[in-house]
C-alpha cells in the first residue's frame, strides 16, 4: 500500500494557444471567404469561357486572274478604300472593247433598219398616190366606155336600114371595144398597184419589227459593256473597311479563282467579347446589365461593358455536327450559351489593343 501512494501521477501536457489560435483563424478566414463567395454569387455571373472577337472579312476576287502586283503586307493596317491586289487586266480590257466594238456593230443596224423603214413608208406613198391616180383614169375609162357604148348602139341601129355605111359601124365597134380593153386594162393596174402596196406595207412592219430587234440589241451590248467594265474594276481589290491584314499567302504570278480566299482584313476598332455562361447561370442575366472584364493580357485593368444580346441557340447547335439526342445512349451535359459583351468606355485606349480570339475573364452584374 505505501509503495502505491508513492508513485507519482505525469502531469497534464498543455495546449499550445498558437495552434488554437491559427485554427480559429483559418475557421473564421474559411468561413468569411465562403460566406463573401455565396453573396457574390447572388449578385454576379462569372465566366471565363469568354473571348474577344471582331469583324473579319476576308478578301475575295469577284474574277479569276493571275496576281499582277500584291501592295500590302502582314499585319499592315490599311484604311478604307486602299488596294490591296491588282490582277492581270489585260484580258478584261480586251472584253471591254469587244463589247465596245458589239455595240457600234448594232447601232449600224439600227441606222440601216430605220433606212429602209423610211424606204419602205416612201414606197406605200407612192403606191397609194399610184392607186388614186388609176382610179381617176378608171373613172374617165367608164365614161369613155360608156360613150363609146352608146354610139355603138346608135350605130347598130343605122346600119339596118343602111343609113350607115359598114365602115362607119366597124369603127363605133371598135371604139367599144378599145374603150372596154382600155378599162379593163386600168383594172388589173389598179389591182397590181394594191398588191404591190399590201407588199410594200407588210414589208414596212418587218421593218419595224427589226428596228425594236435593232433597239433591243444596243440595249443588250450596253449591258455587256457595263458588265465588262465591272469586271475590269474588280481586278483591283480594295479594303472594304479599316483593319489589319492578316498573313499574306499569295505571289505576284499566281492564279487565283473568283470566290477564293486569299487573306483576311481585322477590323479592330469594332471589338466585343463572345463570353459562353452554362444554361444553369442565363436565370437573373438580362440585356443590359454592367459588366466588367479583365483579359489575361491585362491583368491590372478593368474593361467596362454592357450585356448587349444572347444568342438565338446554343453553341452546340451550330456545330458543324450538331448533337442528335435521339440516338444513342443520352448522356446530359450542361449547354452552354454565347452572349454578346459590348465595351461601353469610349476614352479606354486599351481597348483598341485587344485583338480578337485573346481570352477575357467576365463578371456580369445582376442588379
Amino acid at each position: 500500500m505505501e509503495e502505491k501512494n508513492l508513485e507519482v501521477k505525469p502531469a497534464k501536457k498543455k495546449r499550445n494557444p498558437v495552434f488554437i489560435i491559427i485554427l480559429v483563424a483559418l475557421v473564421i478566414a474559411g468561413g468569411w471567404f465562403g460566406i463573401s463567395k455565396y453573396r457574390h454569387s447572388l449578385h454576379h455571373e462569372e465566366t471565363d469561357d469568354a473571348q474577344v472577337s471582331a469583324d473579319i472579312l476576308p478578301v475575295i476576287p469577284h474574277v479569276s486572274g493571275y496576281i499582277k502586283e500584291v501592295k500590302v503586307n502582314d499585319n499592315q493596317l490599311v484604311k478604307k478604300g486602299d488596294t490591296l491586289l491588282i490582277l492581270d487586266s489585260r484580258d478584261y480590257k480586251l472584253k471591254v472593247d469587244q463589247a465596245e466594238a458589239a455595240l457600234e456593230i448594232a447601232k449600224a443596224n439600227l441606222a440601216n433598219a430605220i433606212a429602209i423603214a423610211s424606204a419602205s413608208k416612201a414606197n406605200i406613198a407612192t403606191s397609194a398616190a399610184s392607186i388614186v391616180t388609176i382610179d381617176s383614169q378608171i373613172a374617165a375609162a367608164k365614161i369613155h366606155v360608156w360613150r363609146a357604148e352608146q354610139d355603138y348602139q346608135r350605130y347598130a341601129n343605122l346600119i339596118k336600114d343602111h343609113s350607115i355605111t359598114q365602115q362607119q359601124y366597124e369603127q363605133a365597134w371598135a371604139a367599144k371595144e378599145t374603150a372596154e380593153k382600155q378599162l379593163a386594162i386600168l383594172q388589173g393596174q389598179k389591182n397590181q398597184a394594191a398588191q404591190q402596196t399590201n407588199a410594200v406595207s407588210v414589208q414596212s412592219n418587218a421593218t419595224a419589227e427589226q428596228i425594236n430587234v435593232a433597239q433591243a440589241a444596243i440595249r443588250q451590248r450596253e449591258v455587256d459593256i457595263d458588265a465588262a467594265k465591272l469586271n475590269l474594276s474588280y481586278t483591283v481589290l480594295v479594303a472594304e473597311q479599316d483593319g489589319h491584314i492578316s498573313k499574306v499567302n499569295v505571289q505576284p504570278g499566281q492564279f487565283v479563282q473568283a470566290g477564293q480566299a486569299l487573306f483576311a482584313v481585322v477590323h479592330s476598332k469594332n471589338v466585343w467579347v463572345v463570353a459562353n455562361f452554362k444554361e444553369t447561370q442565363l436565370d437573373k442575366m438580362r440585356e443590359g446589365q454592367k459588366v466588367i472584364i479583365t483579359a489575361d493580357a491585362f491583368p491590372h485593368h478593368e474593361f467596362q461593358a454592357v450585356l448587349s444580346s444572347f444568342s438565338p441557340a446554343t453553341g452546340s447547335t451550330f456545330a458543324l455536327l450538331p448533337p442528335d439526342n435521339a440516338t444513342g445512349n443520352f448522356v446530359k451535359v450542361v449547354q452552354r450559351l454565347p452572349v454578346k459583351i459590348e465595351f461601353t468606355d469610349p476614352s479606354d485606349s486599351l481597348v483598341k489593343n485587344l485583338r480578337p480570339g485573346l481570352n477575357v475573364f467576365v463578371d456580369v452584374h445582376l442588379d
